[in-house]
């Protein structure tokens, strides 16, 4: 589906990299304030020669709102292959193709990464124009430890899946976030308040927004809360991990577990030899 955002005007690539062919440009986008938007992403959405967007309608506005007139065409992940061959001949014409999605960066639990690594395959130039990320503003706003950090994309659906990923949060030595949809995250906090309840999490909702929320406690306090008050919007669920203590705590735990097995057998063996020995002497 193409649609454009009022009448299209003739293309000038002023600022474009002169190259014999095009270029794809991975823009971020807003994730819910339009002041977010950079100048930069402005220039290259004007100078491109085409938007490809996760969904144009979306798209559309956002382009309205700049007074932005572009051709827009779909690309989401049900019609990834089609538009990465298509996209082949724009390049091979020499057009530079800017890559948007509903949110933040493409690629980011979002269409884009097959689009990325075939450009690269094919020697294309890729630009990534930088902006909003929910992931690095969900991090930074829990005010948990920063550096390392785990990104994990959308928690899994399954209640098992999700215990044994949130599991491994608290285990790692580095904060973890993720994305939830609101329809899943009591029933995401409530696994995390059976296998990790004494871990701090923070739900960070509708960032950027009127109604932006960073809400911070143990697992089960923010069950109470969001069973009483019904999730809305976007949200990352931001899980602390271990500290340095804990970490070597665990090594030691380990480390006695492995010795208690390692007895454990020894004495096996010793039990099974003398169960043994006397068919042997009778030998």
């Amino acid at each position: 589906m193409l649609a454009v955002a009022k009448e299209a005007s003739p293309i000038h690539n002023e600022g474009m990299a002169d190259s014999p062919s095009g270029k794809l440009y991975v823009v971020a986008t807003p994730i819910g304030n339009m002041e977010d938007i950079t100048l930069r992403a402005l220039r290259i959405l004007k100078e491109a020669d085409l938007v490809a967007a996760e969904d144009t309608r979306h798209s559309l506005h956002l382009l309205t709102h700049f007074e932005i007139r572009k051709p827009l065409v779909s690309y989401h992940q049900f019609n990834e292959a089609k538009r990465v061959a298509e996209f082949r001949e724009h390049f091979a014409a020499g057009k530079n193709i800017a890559l948007i999605s509903d949110a933040g960066m493409p690629g980011i639990s979002d269409p884009g990464e097959r689009l990325i690594r075939a450009c690269v395959e094919a020697g294309v130039a890729v630009e990534v124009v930088p902006g909003p990320s929910a992931v690095l503003q969900a991090l930074v706003g829990a005010g948990f430890p920063m550096v390392p950090f785990h990104f994990g994309g959308f928690l899994p659906v399954k209640s098992g899946g999700r215990r044994r990923e949130m599991e491994e949060a608290a285990r790692r030595p580095s904060t973890s976030v993720y994305f939830e949809s609101p329809h899943r995250l009591v029933r995401a906090l409530a696994d995390a308040a059976e296998v990790i309840p004494h871990r701090e999490v923070c739900v960070a909702r509708e960032l950027t927004k009127k109604f932006e929320e960073l809400r911070r406690g143990l697992p089960a306090e923010l069950l109470v809360h969001y069973e009483a008050h019904a999730p809305k919007g976007e949200i990352c669920l931001v899980i602390r991990g271990a500290d340095a203590k804990e970490i070597r705590e665990a090594v030691k735990e380990a480390a006695r577990e492995a010795r208690h097995a390692d007895r454990g057998g020894q004495g096996q063996n010793l039990k099974k030899d003398s169960q043994e020995a006397p068919g042997e002497l009778l030998d």
